[in-house]
């Protein structure tokens, strides 16, 4: 029952009440004695006390506390489109945006994001959470566009290449075309993965990188290239205002615990005292950032003037095994270590050079790697609490990791 429908049925037991109780005063005095009457008030009191202290309950609950936000003069708010926006980082960078006072739309088919994610702003008169694919055409007015969607752990990605192709490439397209039907300025996020297995370490936004053009993670790797390509090529051509954030492993909390990174999949597997699974050696680098150090690199690159491809991630390295030790460490887990086959193409080094992101929008990570696990390892936690125990995802696990992450599984 709806708070509409419980508020008219306690409405209707007052007048009911009331009807009750007058018609007991009513009567003839030799009909009703001076005890009857006490009686009759007593229950009328109790009952419309119990009415009222529902009727505010349900006030109370109707009224839904939001996060403080800015208020902005209407000069100065704009409205904003986050695709991708109750993603992991997106949902982030919508709490951002938020919190500074604009109006912001969501646009997200829930793929591998989640409505929990920015359940906490549904209902707020500045927020808009859209069900959308965007590969289908977006007509909307917005000054600008954070353009984040698409599937980015190898599991999810994987599980239908087609889709994942078709949303860095048809999607990105929709994207720019309302960035140019607007003249807003558009950040598209694409991803370290663009270096592919690098032969050059640390990796430079000049390096072209090398990339298996028809491997496993090809659909994503060569979709992000692709999607880059267009962004420049809409510059060029169209006068769109663009830039591009090229994002190195990113890890915090909301990640979804079935996308199958080193970083989600350890804390679990640790978390409830499981193996904890290496593929390969481990002695493959990676370097990690925590959420809040990326988007305050997303809103650096996008409210600065630079306008060519961004690194943005902790130069901080690990080894895969280092990693999981610390992991254990901070979890205080018995869990041991072991190994795998590595998985194909697998990058071996990844580190990015961030002199770029130093110079021209005047960003570097700030959050240590042990501080963000520290609170990532405290979200799991939660997690674990709430919904029992994990089965992290491992290569090969597709299908099921797209049947817990969403419903939708359309395979065009």
């Amino acid at each position: 029952m709806g708070v509409d429908a419980k508020l008219l049925g306690a409405l209707a037991l007052v007048l009911c009440v009331g009807y009750f109780a007058g018609t007991l005063r009513s009567q003839p005095s030799h009909s009703s004695s001076a005890g009857e009457q006490t009686v009759s008030e007593a229950i009328e009191r109790e009952v419309r006390a119990q009415v009222t202290a529902a009727v505010q309950g349900l006030q109370e609950h109707g009224n839904k506390v939001y996060p403080k936000v800015a208020h902005l003069p209407a000069s100065k708010r704009m409205r904003i489109l986050v695709t991708g926006g109750a993603g992991f980082v997106g949902s982030h960078l919508v709490d951002r945006l938020m919190y500074q006072g604009h109006d912001v739309i969501v646009a997200d088919n829930l793929f591998t994001g989640a409505r929990k994610n920015v359940q906490h702003w549904i209902g707020h008169p500045h927020f808009t959470l859209m069900v959308h694919d965007i590969t289908e055409p977006l007509l909307l007015e917005v000054d600008r566009i954070f353009h984040l969607a698409c599937p980015a752990s190898p599991p999810h990605y994987q599980y239908n290449p087609i889709k994942t192709i078709k949303t860095s490439t048809v999607g990105t397209i929709n994207m720019l075309g309302l960035a140019k039907r607007l003249r807003a300025r558009i950040l598209f996020t694409s991803t370290s993965e663009v270096y592919g297995d690098p032969k050059e370490h640390p990796q430079k936004e000049t390096y072209h990188g090398n990339v298996n053009p028809i491997g496993p993670r090809a659909c994503y790797d060569e979709g992000k290239r692709v999607a880059e390509t267009m962004m420049y090529a809409y510059q060029a051509q169209g006068n769109v205002d663009v830039r591009v954030a090229r994002i190195f492993n990113t890890f915090g909390p909301r990640m979804n615990p079935y996308d199958g990174r080193v970083v989600s999949n350890f804390i679990i597997q640790a978390l409830q005292g499981k193996d904890i699974t290496v593929y390969g050696d481990g002695k493959a680098t990676r370097s990690f950032q925590y959420v809040d150090d990326l988007v305050n690199g997303l809103l650096a690159l996008m409210d600065g003037d630079y306008t060519q491809p961004c690194n943005l991630g902790n130069p901080d390295e690990y080894t895969i095994k280092e990693f999981a030790e610390l992991v254990v460490k901070h979890t205080e887990s018995n869990s041991s270590i072991i190994f795998k086959p590595k998985t194909t193409d697998d990058p071996q080094q990844r580190k990015p050079d961030i002199t770029v992101a130093k110079e021209n929008i005047g960003w570097s990570p700030k959050v240590s790697v042990k501080e963000g696990l520290r609170q990532t390892v405290e979200y799991f936690a939660k997690e674990l609490k709430e919904v029992g125990e994990i089965d992290p995802t491992g290569p090969g696990q597709f299908a099921s990791v797209a049947s817990r992450s969403s419903k939708a599984t359309s395979k065009e």
